[in-house]
Order: C-alpha cells, then sequence, then structure tokens
C-alpha cells in the first residue's frame, strides 16, 4: 500500500472516519472470550466504544477490523453493514495490532481519499466520548502530522533496575505525555508510516510510526476517563467512569 494507491485526486473537504482493530484475544484478561467482548456494565465492551464514535456528528463512519472467523462481532454490532448504517465489519484482522490496521486500510483503499481523516481507537478503551473525538479533530486541526490524545505526566517518574528491583534514578517529568487513542492521521500518512514500519516490535502505536518518519504528531489533552482497560481490575474502572455524566 503506497500513497498513490489512496486518491489524491479528492478534492472534497476530507471526512473523519474511526477504524477500530478488535482482532486480539486479550491473554492477560484469563477470560472465556477476546477482551472486547467482555461485559462493561449493560453492554460489551466493544460496543461502547463503537457507540462512542456514532454519537459524533463528526465522524462520517466507523469500520471495526476482527478476524476473519471471529464468532462474536455479529451479536455485538447485529446492524453493521446496513446501506443506512455508519458501522462496517471488515473480517481481515491479522496477527499484531499492526498488522490488523494494515489491512483494514488496505480493505479501504478504494473507499478513501488520501486526506481523509482516519482515528484509529483501542478496542478496549470504552470510556471515549464525543467530547474527546471533537476535542482531538478540531486542536489538531490540519496539522500535517495528525495528532493524538494523551495525558501528561503528572507522577513522579523512577527508573527502575531489572535485577535488583530498586529506583536507580528519577526521571524528569517534563514534556512526558502517556499516549490514548484515537490518534488521527490522514490516509495517506498513515499508509506510508506503516509501510516504511519495518520492525514491528518498534511501533508501539501509529504515532510512533508517524514519528519514525521524523514528523512530530501534535499532543492533545485526553482524560483518564479514557483508559485502556487491559486487567479485570480496569472493568470497576471503566464502570465507574461510564456511569458519570459524560461532558468533560
Amino acid at each position: 500500500m503506497t500513497t498513490e494507491q489512496a486518491n489524491e485526486t479528492n478534492t472534497a473537504a476530507p471526512q473523519h472516519v474511526a477504524l477500530i482493530p478488535a482482532a486480539g484475544v486479550g491473554a492477560r484478561m484469563a477470560a472465556g472470550s477476546p477482551k472486547q467482548y467482555l461485559a462493561i456494565g449493560a453492554k460489551p465492551m466493544l460496543r461502547h466504544t463503537v457507540d462512542a464514535f456514532l454519537s459524533s456528528p463528526l465522524i462520517a463512519h466507523t469500520y471495526v477490523v476482527v478476524s476473519a472467523d471471529d464468532p462474536f462481532i455479529d451479536g455485538v454490532l447485529p446492524d453493521a453493514g446496513e446501506p443506512a448504517g455508519r458501522v462496517t465489519v471488515l473480517r481481515c484482522g491479522g496477527a499484531t495490532r499492526m498488522e490488523s490496521i494494515r489491512n483494514g486500510l488496505y480493505a479501504l483503499s478504494g473507499a478513501l481519499g488520501a486526506q481523509d481523516r482516519v482515528l484509529v481507537h483501542d478496542a478496549a478503551r470504552p470510556g471515549l466520548n464525543a467530547a474527546l473525538i471533537e476535542r482531538l479533530i478540531v486542536e489538531t486541526g490540519d496539522h500535517a502530522a495528525g495528532g493524538l490524545l494523551a495525558l501528561p505526566v503528572v507522577d513522579t517518574v523512577k527508573r527502575g533496575d531489572a535485577a535488583s528491583g530498586g529506583s536507580v534514578a528519577t526521571v524528569a517529568r517534563d514534556g512526558l505525555w502517556l499516549a490514548q487513542t484515537p490518534q488521527m492521521f490522514s490516509y495517506a500518512l498513515l499508509c506510508r508510516a506503516l509501510d516504511a514500519a519495518l520492525d514491528p516490535a518498534a511501533i508501539t502505536d501509529d504515532a510512533s510510526a508517524v514519528e519514525a518518519l521524523g514528523l512530530a504528531p501534535r499532543l492533545v489533552e485526553g482524560h483518564p476517563r479514557n483508559l485502556k482497560v487491559t486487567l479485570p481490575s480496569d472493568i470497576r474502572i471503566a464502570e465507574m467512569y461510564l456511569a458519570l455524566d459524560s461532558t468533560i
């Protein structure tokens, strides 16, 4: 997939679409199903995530990437694929998050223009809401390198010694941020960045692939409610935020 494969002739105002990689197995949750399908409150985690994008008038469409043999998705998104719907399931997930995103971008090569904005979001961040989506889009604007939600580090940061388990240094926290998602880039830039990423282990998020091109995505302050559910204890925290007023 190259920049040239994108529709360079598209002169319309760029649209914003969401791309949610959801082919992971969530091994650290030790659950009977992938973590994106675990219940958070009254509905599956992935449904909360998708509904956040559906609640935003700024998002033209939402694409969910799952594995080809995913047995759960039809029960979570039964309305996906309807002509009038705003959600499409792409059954082209890969072995890694990066591979799932790249496969999803390949699948959308005929649907998106080069300058259309793709908001890549973790399926396991159900606390996203329309206000955060709007903040990312508005504050990133037309920044050429895109942007991402993130939280400035407020705690004292220590560097530990792996052998002894002790603290060996205090790291200056000035300028340190904790990356969240969505991370938003033009379709052409995201394709180019991921194609250039030869070492998947070095690409911990989409922004790191863009940074590897020598670009600096804009940091937009997110919110703690947009936490990533990784461990079983995170579910209760997510439920707490979802029970609160969605305004920020």
